[in-house]
């Protein structure tokens, strides 16, 4: 099997596990991909209101990622041997930062899965190329980058049936081969292959669960709220499915503060995002105490769905299935808050997709408040973005806080990005053209445009600075419809680009 065949096939199962998780919101289904391969693509809407800068995004189904202005032209790309493995970042020095999905994997599989973290300069030349792919871990969904070029990762570990059984999951919610763990990996980059893991964070080190008081981790998750529930996945389920997953985590984001030394993850499993302790040792972070804020890898905060340690019920719960939790930086409107994309934000008709921002109850320490009996705050949110006839994302996708105080928003299975003022009117919008290789009618049953989220690059960015950013001539074709007409005839082949 070729690099590139082998790369098709993981990402039909990719895609697969995704489409296997998307539900119904209210208002209407999730576009199927006869619509969404027909919308207009490319630019649809320049406003004067529109934050300036580059738009930065590496379509899932592509080996290409894409740097555009706001007429949507594309300015610069880079190309990897790699089909992308979600994530993508613009560095200070101007490189590009990004994940690639190994083609071969020792088991691992679903949404998010990469394995393979590349650095190009930016005129497109690979300086750093490192795998992170063993029988045991994985990386997936997304990196944080630190002010010392150090990474962070999200990474997978396998867990034996056995292992999870002493932890307290439930016996019937452990798949034959086990689960996976969640690590955290901060990786020192050592081009032009290597890599030197230099501290971790393991989820599986802070467990509790009040199944049986025999086994590991017996306790109340209502006394223990720094503490992650074994079963908080479960909650609510009173069988399990045909075939228990094995990710039962999901961390699917992780962001890094550099006033508060503190990390952001986000598990969709739980509805909940979680803040953590950065400046702890490897040591320190498996325990209860030590760093900054005295606790270790205990959770410093936790928001979404206080059910899960038993502080509300699922009337509580604010998100749902959300995606790319993060603090808005410093130096721009709501700075210190924290914004996160809900998917499956729940209602009494229905759920729907929003986007959060929210007022953490943290001091100047990165201490959070919690009361002696209830949930975390805040109870409601600083500001909100939804749109029920247009907005349906019920997963990946994410949102970014800009400069201007206007949000850019990712619907990440349409492949659209749009940046909305305070008040919610649209005043820039694109659906991206690109989708790169799809095969046959398989990958046919998802949009084949879709990414993970965008980001947007501001024109003072350090590693912009006196570079050419004219639009390339000639532009990557953008007929998708044309090309998708194409691929449907011809089988296997560049559909778009």
């Amino acid at each position: 099997m070729t690099a590139n065949a082998s790369a098709n096939r993981s990402f039909v199962i990719l895609l697969i596990g995704w489409l296997l998780t998307a539900v119904p919101v209210a208002g209407g289904q999730e576009a199927p991909a006869s619509s969404a391969d027909t919308e207009q693509r490319g630019i649809r809407l320049v406003t004067p209101e529109a934050t300036p800068g580059y738009t930065l995004l590496a379509p899932l189904n592509s080996y290409v990622t894409y740097l555009i202005d706001l007429e949507g032209r594309v300015v610069r790309t880079w190309t990897s041997d790699f089909l992308s493995g979600a994530w993508v970042y613009m560095l200070d020095n101007g490189h590009v930062l990004r994940g690639g999905r190994e083609p071969e994997t020792h088991g691992f599989f679903g949404g998010g899965q990469g394995g393979r973290f590349q650095q190009f300069d930016l005129d497109g030349n690979l300086v750093w190329d490192f795998s992170l792919n063993t029988a045991d871990r994985l990386p997936h969904h997304d990196v944080a980058v630190l002010p010392n070029g150090n990474i962070v990762a999200v990474v997978w570990e396998r867990k034996s049936a056995e292992e999870a059984r002493r932890a307290g999951r439930r016996p019937e919610f452990i798949p034959p081969d086990g689960v996976w763990g969640d690590v955290l990996i901060e990786l020192e980059p050592q081009p032009p292959h290597g890599a030197r893991i230099v501290w971790e964070w393991h989820a599986w080190d802070h467990l509790v669960q009040d199944i049986d008081p025999s086994l590991e981790g017996y306790g109340d998750p209502a006394d223990h709220p720094e503490l992650i529930d074994v079963n908080g996945d479960t909650i609510g389920m009173t069988e399990p499915p045909e075939q228990p997953i094995r990710d039962i985590f999901h961390i699917n984001s992780v962001a890094y503060s550099p006033e508060l030394d503190q990390l952001i993850i986000s598990s969709p499993t739980f509805n909940e995002i979680w803040v953590i302790d950065h400046s702890t040792t490897t040591e320190e972070a498996a325990s209860g105490h030590g760093g900054r804020s005295g606790v270790g890898g205990r959770l410093l905060y936790r928001w979404g769905n206080p059910q899960v340690y038993r502080r509300g019920g699922e009337a509580d719960r604010k998100l749902g299935f959300q995606h790319d939790a993060r603090w808005i930086p410093e130096g721009r409107p709501g700075a210190g808050n924290i914004t996160v994309f809900s998917n499956r934000t729940p209602s009494p008709t229905g759920s729907y997709t929003q986007v959060y921002e929210i007022a953490p109850p943290v001091d100047g320490q990165g201490r959070y408040r919690l009361p002696a009996n209830g949930p975390f705050g805040p109870q409601d949110p600083v500001w909100t973005y939804s749109a029920r006839d247009t907005l349906h994302a019920t997963f990946i996708s994410g949102a970014e806080r800009l400069s201007s105080g206007n949000t850019l928003i990712s619907s990440g299975p349409q492949g659209r990005i749009f940046e909305v003022r305070p008040d919610g009117t649209i005043v820039w919008e694109y659906w991206s053209p690109f989708c790169g290789t799809r095969s046959g009618t398989a990958t046919a049953r998802a949009n084949p445009f879709s990414l993970f989220r965008a980001t947007r690059v501001p024109p003072d960015h350090p590693g912009l600075v006196g570079r050419d950013l004219s639009p390339l001539s000639p532009q990557p074709p953008i007929d998708a419809a044309r090309d998708r007409n194409a691929g449907a005839a011809g089988g296997d082949r560049a559909a778009c680009n």
